[in-house]
């Protein structure tokens, strides 16, 4: 796969340049390590996030008003570190404590929890939130080991308007954590992705194959299986979804149609389409309804459907004003 880089080695390194160059008036580089904030802050608690880069826009995409004061960004599909997390969560805080939201990698947990003791030692608080939407990733009685994917933008929006409510770090813990509980995502590769320092695909597949619930790695998914027509596969997808939420008629949901980074918007409404005929169907209804590329994995095909179940709190933190580069409610 061609791609439009210098050396492979500093592909980071340049992606967060032209980022500032672009949002320089938003946000603020720190100057030693790979992380990025919020140019304005404000006295509340802070909320960090991060993870390794060539997911653009995650996880820079979700720093703004409303959603992440700060980002760790880290090598391609490699966790920033902990000295990276520390400094951006050192940069964030007000003094009313951090929380870090991120996908559950076992990289990313082990570089965190780090950053968590060296902060503590500055007297400086912090709570976690590990995503785990991806329902494919591990069964319902092991929900604590499933993996986040595209799931981080609901749970980083309900997660932001909690701390710019004024919300103490335990509150905002706390709804971060039902955001996370009420997140449901799959999703389906049509092709891989490529690291750039290696030039290599993370997997393989026959031009007419599709693996049902791969990851955005290329972890193993549920099931590999032949190209399928838009609405038969989504409604695989749903199926499994559905299973999972136990979403029943009446209920309310958020619905987001995840590219995953070569797949047309074209592809991505047909897809939307047939989501949005089979709530019809069972009497669900959409609160809100979002198809974009968030959660990406360089030049991989294929896309995810995330749902987040709303009660009337949930519902009320979603609603709540957000504003980012890449994110606006």
């Amino acid at each position: 796969m061609k791609k439009v880089i210098n050396n492979p080695e500093d592909v980071v390194q340049e992606m967060t340049e032209g980022i500032m160059f672009a949002y320089k008036d938003s946000f603020k580089k720190l100057e030693n390590v790979n992380g990025i904030i919020k140019r304005e802050l404000k006295d509340k608690v802070a909320i960090v996030t991060g993870g390794g880069s060539g997911h653009e826009p995650l996880f820079f995409g979700v720093v703004g008003d409303g959603l992440a004061d700060g980002v760790a960004i880290g090598n391609v599909f490699a966790a920033p570190t902990p000295n990276t997390v520390q400094e951006v969560a050192e940069a964030v805080d007000s003094g009313k404590g951090v929380l870090f939201i991120y996908g559950n990698y076992a990289g990313d947990v082990l570089n965190f929890d780090m950053a968590a003791e060296l902060l503590e030692f500055n007297d400086i608080e912090t709570t976690t939130v590990t995503v785990t939407d991806d329902v494919v990733s591990a069964p319902v009685e092991r929900k604590d080991e499933r993996r986040g994917i595209a799931g981080d933008v609901f749970v980083i929006k309900v997660a932001g308007a909690a701390a710019e409510k004024g919300l103490s770090l335990e509150e905002v813990t706390n709804v971060t954590r039902k955001a996370n509980d009420h997140t449901f995502s799959i999703g389906v590769a049509l092709s891989p992705g490529t690291i750039p320092d290696s030039g290599k695909p993370t997997f393989t597949l026959a031009d007419d194959e599709i693996e049902l619930g791969m990851g955005i790695h290329g972890e193993p998914g549920m099931e590999r299986t032949k190209l399928l027509p838009a609405d038969q596969l989504t409604d695989q997808l749903m199926d499994k979804l559905l299973e999972e939420s136990n979403l029943n008629t009446g209920d309310e949901i958020c619905v987001l149609v995840n590219g995953l980074g070569s797949t047309t918007l074209m592809e991505l409404f047909i897809v939307n389409r047939r989501v949005g005929k089979i709530l019809e169907e069972k009497g669900i209804k959409v609160h809100d309804m979002d198809v974009n590329n968030y959660c990406t994995t360089q030049e991989m095909g294929g896309f995810s459907i995330s749902l987040l179940k709303l009660d009337d709190e949930l519902k009320e933190y979603y609603d709540a004003p957000a504003n980012a580069p890449y994110y606006r409610k």
